[in-house]
């Protein structure tokens, strides 16, 4: 329906030394308001509050440790509350729910840094405790032929880790080698009532980069395992290997422009890839085999 939204917000930060670390504190706090033709709770207003600190610790010259904590809020939106209908982008029926409070969220990250002329490491640790999640979740239902969808709440728990470690195994003045092992992993709960619908699934993998003069390719591969913890009228989606090729040319004073000619080579082992974050994953894979070249220029 016609809706009115109004939002005002106010924030600040501030930065200090506190021996051999840098502290960052921050706050920020918001008013929304909502006018809608919606015929149930057509007025809604909200006043978030959200409140964050840091601290940075370094070790030495190649490493540090970090950690955050921060009390964030928000308030739902405008198609949260008060959408009905058909949404074609994710051949769905939604339903919003003019219910929905505002959602708050308790977090803690944890993060190591080490770097050196030979390898760099990096490592995210985090943990999200929401009251009040707000979601979208199928309910098992149809309307007029299309899964129908309500945006719901709920306590959920967060946690995962990103990790990333580079190495380089080749370098001189012409031309270098880095190879980079990466991971991820999120896990989405429910608190007594499942799974966070459209989780992706812990991925790992490998790339290698390649310079040589203005000339940089890389090989990518990703290897996402089955997502089995896929929520509630959600189906599982298999694991895959996802494996790009990219390469380009930069010619940097082209008749007093910038040029890039490239080629790019997309799931070069035509893997069936099914993407656990996605609504029309189903009946909409993502794109097999393909490829691309082209030509970018700048003025």
């Amino acid at each position: 329906p016609i809706t009115r939204s109004n939002n005002f917000s106010a924030f600040a930060t501030e930065s200090f030394d506190v021996g051999p670390t840098v502290a960052e504190f921050g706050v920020r706090v918001e008013h929304a308001t909502l006018n809608s033709e919606h015929r149930a709770s057509p007025h809604q207003n909200f006043t978030p509050v959200s409140v964050s600190a840091s601290d940075l610790w370094n070790i030495d010259d190649q490493s540090s440790i970090s950690l955050g904590l921060a009390r964030s809020q928000r308030a739902p939106l405008a198609n949260e509350l008060f959408f009905e209908g058909e949404h074609e982008a994710t051949a769905s029926y939604q339903k919003g729910n003019a219910g929905l409070k505002k959602e708050t969220s308790y977090s803690i990250d944890l993060g190591y840094k080490f770097n050196s002329k030979k390898v760099a490491v990096e490592i995210n640790l985090f943990h999200n405790w929401i009251n009040g999640y707000i979601f979208s979740q199928r309910t098992g239902g149809t309307v007029g032929g299309d899964p129908e969808v309500e945006y719901q709440q709920a306590a959920a728990t967060f946690m995962g880790y990103e990790a990333q470690l580079i190495y380089h195994a080749w370098k001189n003045a012409s031309q270098d080698v880095d190879i980079t092992l990466f991971s991820d992993y999120t896990r989405g709960k429910l608190n007594n009532e499942g799974d966070v619908p459209r989780i992706p699934p812990l991925r790992l993998g490998f790339q290698v980069d390649h310079r040589y003069g203005n000339w940089r390719s890389n090989l990518r591969l990703t290897n996402a395992l089955e997502q089995e913890y896929s929520g509630a009228h959600e189906a599982s989606t298999s694991s895959y290997t996802l494996l790009n090729l990219n390469t380009h040319y930069h010619i940097e004073n082209f008749n007093k422009a910038d040029m890039v000619v490239y080629a790019k080579g997309n799931n070069l082992l035509n893997e069936n890839i099914r993407d656990s974050a996605s609504f029309l994953r189903n009946f909409a894979p993502e794109a097999g085999i393909g490829g691309e070249v082209g030509i970018r220029i700048n003025y």
